[in-house]
């Protein structure tokens, strides 16, 4: 009992921070209505540019490691809402009204320049995040299953994270005008709402919580891969398809699922078809959604 709490509680932990990814990027479609594979390159840029440039503190500036981290964090998180502002401002206006597809191949070329933006700053080499707060926390000490200390604040911050997110959606005015253009974008600029600056709004807030997700994915785990960002692009897409790209909340809720069924399966399983059946298992809940679509429809 004591291991399946223990992988339990590890799956909570990663199905938090694909929840947080998942709501960002359901934040960002409710005002594109369309596929963004540049969300999860902006998660895997944040990581890679944090670690790149703590090194870079570390080893040529010789700053102390928590001075350098704080460094490589705040380089990191300027570099990744520049590229947010470019994609709100300049690159995502001219494409959201035409062809889904042409949304795709842009966000797609993003997707692949980051990653390589990312791959030629590092000489394509792997740097590793120096590990911290990695003392084990007791969590039920009968069991003795633990999580560690990072993992803790990590959840700590994005539960803190979500609730601020759901507060933002459901009670301000930016969050309703949010849903009224996701819900009729003609007649929310009928009664007032401005379009170009609420999605701006979105976007970026959607892309803040890739940012996050990535700098505390890389805090723990200490590595992101050139090509993390097509793989998790990929998984948050399939994993909103699946629970509907209408409520971020739900979107969020289906992604810490996944995030369960990914931990009990690395625990009983071989890892190395985990993704296969993960997205066997989105692609058939897609198939019976489509086809409780049609028959609604018929």
């Amino acid at each position: 009992m004591s291991y399946f709490v223990q992988i339990l509680l590890n799956g909570a932990h990663n199905g938090a921070l694909y929840a947080l990814l998942a709501y960002g990027y359901i934040l960002t479609y409710q005002v594109t209505k369309r596929a963004n594979f540049a969300h999860g390159a902006v998660f895997a840029f944040t990581g890679q540019n944090l670690i790149l440039f703590t090194s870079y503190g570390w080893n040529t500036l010789y700053m102390i490691f928590p001075l350098a981290l704080g460094f490589g964090a705040l380089v990191s998180a300027f570099l990744s809402f520049t590229v947010l502002l470019l994609l709100a401002r300049a690159v995502f206006p001219p494409v959201i009204d035409r062809s889904p597809n042409t949304m795709i191949a842009v966000s797609l070329g993003v997707a692949i320049s980051l990653a390589e933006i990312a791959r030629l700053a590092a000489d394509t080499k792997d740097y590793w995040l120096r590990q911290f707060f990695a003392q084990p926390v007791e969590i039920i000490p009968v069991w003795s299953v633990r999580l560690t200390q990072i993992q803790v604040l990590n959840l700590a911050l994005i539960v803190a994270a979500l609730m601020a997110l759901e507060l933002f959606t459901r009670r301000s005015r930016t969050g309703r005008n949010i849903r009224a253009l996701a819900d009729d974008p003609l007649a929310a600029q009928m009664l007032g709402v401005n379009k170009s600056a609420i999605s701006t709004i979105a976007i970026m807030t959607g892309g803040g919580c890739a940012v996050l997700s990535g700098a505390l994915a890389t805090f723990y785990f200490g590595n992101l891969g050139f090509g993390a960002g097509l793989v998790f692009g990929l998984k948050v897409l399939f994993i909103s398809a699946a629970g509907g790209f209408s409520v971020p909340a739900m979107a969020a809720g289906g992604a810490f699922a996944v995030g369960l069924a990914e931990s009990l399966w690395d625990g009983y399983f071989p890892t190395i078809y985990r993704d296969a059946a993960l997205y066997m298992l989105l692609t058939l809940l897609l198939a019976l959604r489509a086809e409780t679509s049609l028959s609604q429809m018929r």
